[in-house]
């Protein structure tokens, strides 16, 4: 069952030097239960199809539905069957991991015994009871990415975007994180929608592979057929199959990989 279509979504910006073309035009689909590795060298349009496809950032053309809802008629429903960690995360240094959560289960609606309750549940399943009553800014980095993931996951979306989320993480946090997405796919039937540059954490954890290229998909397959096909050999790895697509690195200089 398909989960995310979309047909020819685009996005323009104005700028005072004239039309900027960040996305122009992404054809995908993605499964129900799908983990799925959008892939792109800097500037390719990967974090600006993600915030189209969460209803961040309105597209200027080609149309799009996540879980059955139409992201222009319908952006309400795409919101509720879709959870999003951005690059950054959001939350207050200064109140507990509980109130965090809880707060973030009162945003959905949540009664306070409901967002109470929710927010142990998140809690045990993500490793963080112990971690409940400290406070978010004593977190180390990849307790708070795992902190982002949990409200994130608050209203039990079918869908979850992650964009690089594992930036900047030592290898332990990082071999957590991956052990997660996982877990959620194979507990929850989770999709999941990850942006990456580091290629190792794409080949071990996606189904299936987008590469887009300035603003469009150039690229999609297995991460063994994309090897065959561009890399020349199933061993080939998925650096030199990505430099073959692209012709450029998927990793910025001040982002060097860590090896896990």
């Amino acid at each position: 069952m398909t989960v995310i279509s979309t047909a020819g979504l685009a996005r323009t910006f104005q700028t005072k030097r004239g039309p900027v073309e960040a996305v122009r035009g992404i054809d995908l689909t993605v499964r129900e239960g799908e983990i799925l590795g959008f892939l792109g060298p800097n500037g390719a349009g990967k974090t600006t199809t993600l915030r189209m496809l969460t209803t961040l950032l309105a597209p200027t053309g080609g149309t799009a539905t996540v879980a059955g809802h139409d992201l222009a008629t319908d952006p309400a429903g795409v919101r509720r069957a879709c959870g999003y960690v951005a690059q950054s995360g959001g939350v207050d240094p200064q109140i507990s991991v509980r109130e965090e959560l809880v707060t973030q289960g009162r945003l959905y609606r949540l009664t306070k015994t409901q967002a109470a309750d929710r927010a142990e549940e998140l809690a045990r399943d993500l490793g963080l009871t112990e971690l409940l009553d400290r406070r978010c800014g004593e977190l180390s980095g990849g307790q708070r990415r795992r902190l982002d993931i949990a409200m994130a996951l608050t209203h039990r979306p079918r869908v979850l975007f992650l964009d690089e989320p594992t930036t900047g993480l030592d290898p332990g946090s990082r071999a957590d994180l991956w052990d997660l997405i996982r877990r959620l796919r194979a507990e929850h039937g989770t999709t999941v929608f990850l942006t990456t540059h580091y290629l190792d954490e794409a080949d071990a954890l996606s189904d299936r592979l987008v590469i887009v290229d300035r603003g469009v998909v150039v690229a999609e397959g297995t991460p063994s057929a994309l090897k065959l096909e561009h890399g020349g050999s199933i061993d080939a790895t998925l650096q030199d199959t990505f430099l073959a697509i692209t012709g450029r690195s998927a990793t910025p200089a001040d982002a060097a990989p860590v090896a896990v």
